[in-house]
């Protein structure tokens, strides 16, 4: 019999991979899949849903690797001179840093478009 369960996350660690069951950050299958499909448009908006009234930008429509997306939260979490995070595949700025981040996007070459 095939257990469905399985461990999802760490303390230790953070998100484990489903397949090799490793940190994700050291996923040895993750390299095999696909990188994920978008449209090729960016998509900023703002959002305050369940976060204690406190405003988050959000950039979805990203089709970029997981190293990647690391990369560029990076770069406009230190553009917009604030904290954030990536969670499955979209970067969180916190606060609304809308406008900058449209106008350091397309200078980079993306097609963005303000949502919301």
């Amino acid at each position: 019999m095939k257990s469905s369960g399985g461990l999802v996350y760490s303390t230790d660690s953070g998100r484990m991979c489903p397949a090799c069951r490793l940190p994700v950050a050291q996923c040895v299958c993750g390299k095999q899949q696909a990188a994920p499909v978008g449209d090729g448009i960016l998509r900023v908006s703002r959002e305050t849903k369940g976060r204690g009234g406190k405003a988050v930008t959000l950039v979805k429509g990203l089709a970029l690797d997981s190293v990647a997306l690391v990369i560029l939260s990076k770069q406009l979490k230190a553009a917009c001179g604030s904290g954030g995070t990536v969670k499955d595949g979209v970067i969180e700025v916190q606060g609304d840093h809308i406008d900058k981040l449209v106008a350091w996007l397309a200078k980079a070459g993306f097609v963005v478009k303000r949502a919301g």
